[in-house]
């Protein structure tokens, strides 16, 4: 096997590799010999086949199939000999046509990893938040769990805002019906804005039963063309008018959330070691944000086409589970074209290989004492943990996904040794928002 390898680009290469024909010639004869000893064909006996019969009946799909095992092999064969790493499948290609008898090439296209340098990461400055969790935040908190579990009663009185109203609407544009301005029995919170302005403030006052018609405007900016801005009618019928009922925290209330002694102070510390744990998520997902973000600042990667493609696939693949069975059915390129994931494929390939080169220098290996204390961590808001953990323990994939967000912990850890830190005390509330970029460093 002869090999020559082309440097088509920075990232591309062209490897030519050379089959001699007496390899090829010997594996495709032995190949024959084996079929020939078992073939059954009229008007022969099974074994008997004259070798001459069989090569012409054979012969052509056996070469083929030798060709394309040999191809295979010998290209991952040449790949190591030149001590390349491809990044993705090559694309296989042969060089002029194949003859009995007759040396064989063929021609593999494929880009390599790019050789990187890390950049010092002492230049590398962020800001760690450190968060704490008020008596204040619990409160709010609770009283979100509470808005969550609200029920609704009815009441023989005039609705007010913040009740709930069961309607009948029928709208009208110029005395004429307008498509999608109609409804029964339809549910209305008053208040929460779901309406045209002036739609919910005009039910205020109304008993069940009771019926009135509502001038009002569309606004200027509404997304329908037909209705933006114009001039309307609304018919509308009461059914129903139901107050708020907002849970009593009581033992029934704490149960629901797993908490069942104790009463209010256990219910309030399990919501705090639940704030806490939210919290201490949000924060080490902002820090890895802003350590990936400054290790992108100084780190410039040629990034192979194939590794974008597949992280494409991979992000439309994760987009397309959500519709469940029916992604069957979904021309998946049309609706989620590569543009949608291009730019955020490109720095997580870009990223991934920026921690991969951390790792092989820093010869960094996965704490296995950390992956542990992470399972329990997540296990610990579950009725059974322990089933959890050894759930966890006994599935090889599960336990890989934990493995590589611990190892990819501990790269993030290294960064934030070697660079800057500041650390900056802020709320609960700041450090769980979504707007990660003002803590950014400098």
């Amino acid at each position: 096997m002869h090999v020559s390898v082309e440097t088509v680009s920075s990232l591309e290469r062209r490897m030519t590799v050379g089959l001699p024909a007496d390899h090829i010639d010997a594996e495709v004869d032995k190949r024959l010999a084996r079929a020939a000893h078992d073939v059954r064909l009229d008007g022969f006996r099974r074994g008997k086949v004259p070798m001459k019969v069989v090569r012409q009946r054979f012969g052509t799909g056996v070469r083929q199939e030798v060709l394309g095992e040999l191809i295979n092999k010998a290209y991952f064969e040449a790949v190591q000999q030149e001590k390349l790493q491809p990044a993705g499948m090559p694309s296989i290609e042969a060089k002029g046509g194949e003859v009995e008898g007759k040396d064989f090439e063929f021609i593999a296209t494929f880009e390599v990893f790019p050789e990187l340098e890390l950049a010092d990461l002492g230049k590398v400055s962020v800001v760690r938040l450190k968060g704490d969790v008020s008596e204040a935040d619990i409160d709010k908190t609770i009283e979100n769990l509470r808005q969550q579990q609200t029920k609704f009663d009815p009441v023989e009185r005039a609705a007010q805002i913040g009740d709930q109203v069961m309607i009948d609407y029928t709208g009208f544009k110029g005395g004429e019906l307008f498509d999608g301005g109609q409804a029964q029995n339809s549910p209305l919170l008053l208040g929460a804005g779901q309406m045209i302005p002036g739609f919910e403030d005009g039910i205020v006052g109304m008993k069940p039963g009771d019926e009135k018609t509502l001038a009002l405007s569309f606004p200027a900016d509404y997304h329908s063309e037909d209705l933006k801005g114009q001039a309307v009618e609304f018919k509308i019928k009461v059914h129903h008018v139901s107050e708020k009922k907002l849970p009593e925290l009581d033992g029934e209330f704490f149960k629901r959330f797993g908490v069942e002694e104790g009463g209010l102070e256990a219910f309030r510390k399990e919501v705090r070691n639940n704030m806490n744990r939210e919290m201490n998520t949000a924060a080490l997902n902002k820090l890895k944000t802003t350590v990936i973000d400054e290790l992108l600042k100084l780190h410039e990667v040629s990034v192979p086409n194939a590794l974008i493609k597949n992280e494409i696939g991979a992000m439309r693949n994760q987009m397309l589970q959500q519709f469940g069975e029916m992604a069957k059915q979904l021309d998946a390129a049309s609706i989620f074209p590569d543009e949608m994931f291009a730019e955020q494929a490109q720095k997580r390939v870009t990223t991934g290989l920026i921690f991969a080169e951390i790792i092989r220098k820093h010869d960094l290996k996965v704490d296995a004492a950390r992956v542990r204390s992470k399972i329990e961590e997540m296990a610990s808001v579950y009725n059974s943990p322990q089933e959890v953990i050894q759930h966890y323990l006994g599935n090889k994939q599960l336990l890989s996904g934990i493995e590589n967000m611990v190892l990819e912990e501990q790269v993030i850890d290294l960064i934030i040794n070697a660079g800057k830190v500041e650390d900056k005390v802020v709320g609960y509330e700041d450090v769980i928002r979504k707007d990660d970029g003002e803590f950014a460093g400098e």
